[in-house]
């Protein structure tokens, strides 16, 4: 399991049901168990690793609800989507006030670090009637724990 990648925030988090009804939205068991999650980890966690969190205290819920839970969360900006292998999204929560940062995708053993020293904004020039709504830098390669003999990765 990957270390703290997130600096230590001055102000306290937001409780999940402030979030939830600040946007408009229901604060329903599964969303406010799902912020909470995503406000603990270290990490952005993919859809597998929230369904496990939530199933460990005891939430029911179904794969659908949970996407439907994601997708509310990211569109309100509660949540940011970033971009995993295998096709597969990750979420972490929104930190406002906190600087968008890159991250990094493992090749080999699949986790999705913070670098929280490179900024992800981007001021490219675009086309005229263009608007940039988001920039996300993610780097690819091996993590220090997998290097070049790592998980996944044949001895010769």
């Amino acid at each position: 399991m990957p270390k703290q990648r997130h600096a230590p925030s001055s102000a306290p988090p937001q409780s999940a049901r402030g979030l939830i009804t600040a946007h408009g939205g229901r604060a329903t068991r599964t969303r406010v168990a799902l912020i909470e999650t995503l406000q603990a980890s270290a990490h952005p966690l993919s859809h597998d690793e929230i369904g496990a969190a939530l199933a460990a205290l005891g939430i029911a819920h179904d794969r659908v609800t949970l996407y439907r839970a994601l997708d509310w969360l990211v569109e309100q900006g509660i949540a940011r989507r970033i971009a995993g292998g295998e096709r597969a999204w990750r979420f972490e929560i929104a930190r406002h006030g906190e600087h968008r940062h890159a991250h990094f995708h493992c090749e080999r053993c699949g986790q999705i670090l913070c670098l929280e020293d490179i900024a992800a904004e981007s001021s490219p020039n675009l086309p005229a009637g263009f608007k940039l709504e988001r920039a996300e830098l993610v780097l690819h390669g091996a993590c220090a724990e997998c290097g070049p003999r790592g998980p996944g990765t044949v001895a010769r």
